[in-house]
């Protein structure tokens, strides 16, 4: 019964750490400015991202933080977020309907 209950709690782990919608919108405002405030850019240069699969953005936003990936614009925007900011942003605009472009 032990290895059970250790098991569920461990598959349920994921879902816990979901992010908010709500919250994400609500840390979207400087995101916005590059990337619309739908998530869908004006601009060719910064890419969409409503409708984006939410762990690629969780991805790219942990990597632009930690510097895995390198882009003068993206990481002092991303650098002082939390793994719990990221979760949020990225369920945000996953939620987002995606561009029909």
């Amino acid at each position: 019964m032990k290895l059970w209950m250790a098991a569920l709690a461990l598959l349920s782990a994921p879902a816990l750490a979901a992010g908010s919608v709500g919250a994400g919108k609500a840390k979207s405002a400087v995101c916005a400015a590059c990337h619309g405030p739908a998530g869908i850019s004006v601009e060719k240069s910064y890419p969409n991202l409503a409708g984006q699969k939410e762990a690629y953005l969780i991805a790219q936003l942990q990597q632009f933080r930690d510097g895995l990936r390198v882009d003068d614009t993206m990481a002092p925007m991303a650098k002082p977020l939390s793994d719990a900011d990221i979760a949020d942003l990225a369920a945000y605009y996953a939620n987002l309907p995606a561009s029909d472009d």
